[in-house]
């Protein structure tokens, strides 16, 4: 087992330093500059999208899950144990430097996911009472490559509800297993059998049960965590200086902790800030594509302050928690041991009682987020619903066996599949690129006219294979476009 772990960590390490992370940068700088810095220039039309109302059918119903439900469904994926145990991994191997190279991928890679997610709703398809869609949909229909959407859905399929939900459910053990004394060799299997039980009542009830469970959870366990990270920083903030002059000056190598090298450093920091917010993986496209909105942008700049949330405010709060607290990180233990430990040493022990509630609420959005990403793969590989009920089984019988297995295969398994799954993503995003500039710039022009902007084919006519967008959408239902002028606004 400790050759097959040294294997595909060894593999991963490759993958990631010749071909994913040069790629990332070079791919996330040019679509700064071609945006024209769009992940900060539109920051107030983000909240502003967030809350848009949902546009109706012609029954008056709305078509699909809300801008607020898709983002909160994206978030419950995004806002997980990487929040937690990978910041905690990114800090013990790369030191305090790790967290800023989580902080300028995420503003990096936020021009990355405003581009996957408005290519995401651009070409997303109706599934009966909503849409589905991600890169898989913009790879047939934007590249007229299905083979290359087929490739991008089985890695997501392994890589999202199998590995990633895996590891979900392996930090939930760990975190209630530590809270115990004595034998506790039988927590894993009580831990597996409630999390496959409540996975189970939730990805059987389709979509909207897992959007309105998300819209419920995600707030409520954000707000929990970012409290308790605020008190244990409140309580140290003599430390806070000290703490953000050691994230700036070892990001570079100056005064290295640990032995991390600069290149340790980096590629600790991209690797936990991707695993954690997503930003050009291809998977928030998945969520984005649910959503009824008027225009495909929309979804890009919501997703993109996903990004943010889920860097700058929750993975923050995890650094700081452990930087406060942990002055000496010389043998400290990776994953969520650090954070625990830092936690506990902070306020005692009865918050691990509380931390342990707030991983299991973190972690288990995240295994109803990651399920409903494979699903809409699934359905795009064969929308046969046997194939999808063996799937929902599978979900469930690998949040079992994630509960009991090892922790670092599981890490270094889910990192490789991360990045040959970013690497297809990357490839289709730069391809398709002109296109989302194309809706970008059809936006912002009509925000200039003082609209709400709308979006219909027949703006940019030029673009095939485009499924959806023939009427103009309101929140009073669907308006048809009687002619070229009328689309134009």
């Amino acid at each position: 087992m400790d050759f097959i772990n040294e294997l595909i960590l060894a593999g991963g390490d490759l993958l990631w330093t010749w071909a994913v992370l040069p790629i990332l940068a070079l791919l996330g700088v040019y679509f700064t500059i071609r945006s024209g810095v769009v992940q900060f220039r539109l920051i107030p039309e983000m909240f502003r999208t967030l809350t848009n109302k949902t546009p109706l059918n012609e029954a008056g119903e709305p078509q699909s899950v809300s801008a607020f439900q898709a983002f909160t469904i994206s978030a419950a994926s995004r806002v997980g144990v990487g929040n937690i145990a990978g910041v905690g991994t990114a800090i013990a191997i790369g030191g305090p430097g790790a967290v800023f190279w989580m902080w300028a991928m995420a503003f990096i890679g936020g021009a990355s996911s405003f581009v996957e997610s408005t290519l995401g709703q651009l070409y997303k398809v109706r599934d009966k009472d909503s849409f589905r869609g991600g890169p898989a949909y913009y790879m047939q229909y934007g590249l007229k490559s299905r083979w290359m959407g087929i490739l991008f859905a089985v890695i997501l399929v392994i890589c999202f509800p199998f590995a990633f939900s895996s590891l979900q459910a392996n930090t939930i053990s760990a975190t209630v297993s530590a809270s115990f004394d004595g034998d506790v060799s039988w927590i894993p299997w009580v831990v597996g059998i409630v999390l496959a039980v409540l996975t189970a009542l939730v990805i059987f009830g389709g979509v909207h049960r897992i959007a309105s469970i998300t819209q419920a959870v995600v707030p409520l366990m954000a707000l929990m965590y970012l409290l308790m990270g605020i008190v244990i920083v409140g309580m140290n903030i003599d430390q806070l200086p000290v703490v953000f002059g050691q994230i700036f000056t070892q990001a570079f190598g100056f005064n290295e902790v640990l032995g991390a090298t600069v290149g340790t450093i980096i590629m600790t920091g991209v690797k936990r800030g991707m695993f954690s917010n997503e930003a050009g993986l291809g998977s928030a496209p998945n969520a984005g594509a649910s959503a009824a909105v008027t225009h495909p942008v929309k979804q890009g700049l919501v997703q993109t302050l996903g990004v943010y949330f889920d860097t700058f405010l929750v993975c923050s709060i995890t650094a700081f928690i452990v930087l406060v607290s942990t002055p000496d990180l010389a043998g400290a233990e990776r994953g969520i041991a650090l954070t625990q430990a830092a936690v506990v040493g902070a306020l005692g022990p009865w918050s691990n009682i509380l931390l342990s509630i707030i991983i299991f609420l973190l972690a288990f959005s995240s295994i109803i987020g990651n399920y409903y990403y494979g699903e809409s793969n699934i359905e795009f590989i064969n929308p046969n619903k046997t194939v999808l009920r063996v799937y929902r089984f599978a979900v469930v019988a690998v949040v079992l066996l994630g509960s009991i297995a090892s922790a670092d295969l599981i890490w270094n398994t889910a990192d490789g599949i991360m990045g040959l799954m970013a690497l297809v993503n990357l490839v289709a995003i730069g391809l398709l690129s002109g296109v989302a500039f194309k809706l970008l710039k059809d936006y912002t022009d009509q925000r200039k006219l003082g609209k709400d902007p709308v979006f219909t084919r027949s703006r940019l006519p030029e673009l095939q294979g485009v499924h959806c967008w023939e009427n103009e959408l309101s929140v009073t239902g669907p308006v048809a476009v009687v002619d070229e002028a009328k689309a134009r606004g």
